[in-house]
């Protein structure tokens, strides 16, 4: 699969549309950057909702510093990004859905990550245009979504995403799942107004009402 450009994307004008976060969405990204920074000779302590905050030298009882927490991000998506478990169901679910909303992955993700996040699509089956985007997402939905009269849904796990979406684009539905476990009890949520989800055995059917 190839990433491709906002203006390039292939909407179809009449159609329903599904805007998908990935990480923690549709892959598994803690547990694998998790198993990326062991090799390192950090360990992950999840006790906030946090990616850097999580981080410890062993022994220690401070978190590592943002630079260093930073390094091993961008690193990770040079040598460790094709090393994530998909979310179970999400592929199949997204495969069902596609046969009636087209289907668009929005990403946030390092510009260095355009090779290792396609590859890691691809191999799991989620061959969807994707767009490798930084920031609040809300500006780039609305503008995804002025182009179908059909109804629109977005799924993330982060809800300033959401939130932006909902101000930017208040006629998409949006949907949010955290599929780390682990993860679950810090994550701010706001269920009244995203539908929240544990997994795609609930997500998938909820987006086949929203997009009907």
């Amino acid at each position: 699969m190839q990433p491709v450009a906002l203006e390039d994307l292939d909407i179809r004008p009449t159609a329903p549309l599904l805007i998908v976060d990935v990480d923690e969405v549709l892959a598994h990204f803690m547990a694998g950057f998790e198993r990326y920074v062991g090799r390192h000779g950090y360990e992950m302590r999840i006790d906030r909702f946090a990616l850097f905050q999580n981080l410890y030298r062993p022994g220690e009882a401070e978190h590592i510093d943002f630079e260093t927490g930073k390094t091993l991000f961008d690193d990770f998506f040079f040598h460790g990004a094709d090393d994530l478990d998909p979310v179970e169901g999400a592929a199949e679910a997204l495969a069902t859905l596609s046969q009636q909303a087209g289907v668009v992955i929005l990403t946030n993700a390092p510009a260095h990550a355009l090779e290792s996040r396609t590859g890691w699509l691809s191999k799991h089956g989620f061959d969807y245009p994707m767009i490798l985007h930084s920031g609040l997402k809300g500006p780039t939905i609305a503008g995804m979504a002025a182009r179908t009269s059909g109804p629109a849904a977005f799924i993330d796990d982060l809800l300033p995403n959401l939130d932006s979406s909902a101000q930017s684009a208040p006629a998409v539905a949006t949907f949010q799942i955290i599929a780390d476990q682990r993860l679950r009890p810090y994550a701010p949520t706001i269920p009244d107004k995203h539908d929240l989800h544990e997994d795609w055995a609930t997500l998938g059917p909820a987006l086949a009402a929203a997009i009907s």
